[in-house]
This record gives structure tokens, C-alpha cells and sequence, in this order.
């Protein structure tokens, strides 16, 4: 997740409930990458993963969204419901090609190739809205993409396919939730925080399940164990960790939660190797710390430019 999209206003004194809440979020979207691994263990589809994701997540926000806020709702214009509808189709490419790639690759090069997704918004809001680059986001786009390069090659180079199918898919995952984020930027300014992601989730639920359908899916006939991580899935990385981190926007600068966001990949490596032994190669290593240093010094300049 990107938040350079929100802007806040930072009070003098931060109250420790800040703290506390964007520890939580990090932790909890930390958890993402495990609880779809977990689920894929359990022969429960990739496709399926996705689509549980959004749609639980659209559902338990469905009656908060309608009771509160009907009356914003029904003053939408249809270019609004557009911006949604295009908005919503980017996250479930996300998603899906996200959650695929765990098939073929390690949880700590899946994580750290879908956190590019700042430095892909930089060159689409360069190329479409054509906002100036400041020096340091330039920066992090060239040490970005030694770094990606490193991180998506096998740890003995050359061509082999799962290893780059997994870093290829997780890519596209970076790019389509950057093409999320910059399309989604001009409805975000006229919405209220909930409605917006319901409608976006909501929107990313219906595509991902016609994706479902399409492929023939099926979607009973798993384990008690496997919908339980379906459902989790859905709540504690989905809700508890996008909603924390929203939350924290209100008392930190964007940068400063875009930064600790970037503590993902190293949780997430770490309860994979506790969990699954996945132990990343040092060539694997090098290129994400690349990687999160080049993230980190976009959203300072991204920061510094608003």
C-alpha cells in the first residue's frame, strides 16, 4: 500500500494511540503475504484467494457504508462511479497476480517487488499527469530498478521459469496497484475515506469474481481450516492493516508511514522463515534492502515535492 495519495496535517504532540495503531498496521498487513501462503497450502486457488479478499472485506463494509454514509453515496456522478469501476478492475490485477506469484516464489521477493508500487506511481504520474520529478525520486527510480533486477533474477541468473514467472507476476502487481493509486487519486479528493474503499472494493470483488467464475474455480469443498484463513485474510491484513495505516495519516506525514510501511518485507521474511524455512540467498537479501532503501527515498522526495 501507498500513502502518498492522503494528505494530513500533523499536530504538535502525537498521542501514543497513534504508535500504537500504526504498529498494528504494519504488523497486520505484515501478516498478507503468510495467510495467503497458509491458504495456498491448504490447495485452496490463487484466483479464490484474491476474490475472498475483496469481497469479505466489501461485505463487513458494506452496512457501516450504507448507515453512515447513503446520503455522499447517492450524490455520485456517473463519471465518479467510472473512476471506481477503473479503479476497482487495477486492484483485482493486483491482487491477482500478486497472490499468484507466491506460487512460484518466496514470500520476501513477492513482498518486496509488490512494495515498488511508489516508484511505478512516480513514472505514471510523470508520464500521464506530468508532474515534475524532484532529484531524490529520481534517484530512487534508478537505485529501484538495480535493485528489482537483482531481487527478480534466480540466485544463479539466467532464465528459470518459476523463479521469474513469481518475480514477474509480483511486478505487475506493483504496477497495476500504482495504476490504482493514480487513478483512484481524483475520487479519493472527492469522497470520504469509507465510501471510496467500499466502492473500490466492492468494484475489485465483482471483477475478481467473474474471474473466478470464468476459470470454473470452485469454491466449496476446502478445509474448515482453509476458509478460516480465507476469512482472516480479509480482516486483519485487508481492514485492520489498510484502515491503521489510514488511521495514522492523520497524525504522521505521509512519508513517515509510507517508510515504517516498508517494515512489510522484513516481517513478512521473517515469520516465513519461522513458518516455512524460506531462507532468501544474500544476492536475494541485497537487492530488497536496495529496493526498500530506493522506496523509502521516493516518498520522502514525493513528500517534499507536495
Amino acid at each position: 500500500m501507498t500513502t502518498s495519495e492522503l494528505k494530513v496535517s500533523t499536530p504538535a504532540k502525537i498521542p501514543l494511540q497513534a504508535y500504537i495503531v500504526i504498529t498494528i498496521g504494519v504488523i497486520a498487513v505484515s501478516l498478507a503475504s503468510i495467510l495467503i501462503k497458509l491458504a495456498q497450502a491448504e490447495t485452496i486457488p490463487s484466483t479464490l484467494i484474491a476474490a475472498s479478499r475483496m469481497a469479505i472485506a466489501a461485505l463487513v463494509l458494506t452496512p457501516i457504508t450504507l448507515r453512515r454514509y447513503w446520503t455522499e453515496i447517492k450524490r455520485l456522478h456517473r463519471s465518479q462511479l467510472t473512476l471506481a469501476a477503473v479503479s476497482g478492475l487495477f486492484l483485482a490485477i493486483h491482487f491477482a497476480t500478486w497472490v499468484k506469484s507466491f506460487e512460484y516464489t518466496s514470500v520476501l521477493v513477492g513482498v518486496v517487488l509488490v512494495n515498488t508500487n511508489p516508484l511505478w506511481a512516480a513514472i505514471l504520474e510523470f508520464i500521464f499527469l506530468r508532474t515534475k520529478l524532484s532529484r531524490w525520486v529520481i534517484i530512487a527510480l534508478v537505485i529501484g530498478i538495480i535493485g528489482s533486477i537483482i531481487v527478480a533474477l534466480p540466485s544463479g541468473g539466467g532464465i528459470h521459469f518459476e523463479a521469474n514467472t513469481g518475480s514477474l507476476l509480483a511486478l505487475i502487481g506493483a504496477v497495476a496497484v500504482a495504476i490504482y493509486f493514480v487513478i483512484g487519486r481524483n475520487l479519493r479528493a472527492t469522497l470520504s475515506l469509507i465510501p471510496y474503499i467500499w466502492l473500490v472494493y466492492s468494484c475489485s470483488a465483482v471483477f475478481l469474481l467473474i474471474l473466478v467464475a470464468a476459470t470454473s474455480v470452485p469454491v466449496l469443498g476446502y478445509s474448515a481450516k482453509g476458509y478460516v484463513l480465507l476469512v482472516l485474510t480479509a480482516l486483519i491484513p485487508q481492514l485492520v492493516g489498510h484502515s491503521s495505516l489510514n488511521f495514522a495519516l492523520r497524525y504522521f506525514p505521509a512519508s513517515y508511514v509510507g517508510i515504517a510501511a516498508q517494515l512489510e518485507p522484513v516481517l513478512s521474511a521473517i515469520v516465513a522463515f519461522l513458518l516455512f524455512t524460506e531462507i532468501p540467498t544474500g544476492i536475494q537479501i541485497a537487492g530488497s534492502v536496495i529496493i526498500l532503501v530506493s522506496v523509502i527515498l521516493a516518498s520522502i522526495g514525493q513528500t517534499q515535492k507536495a
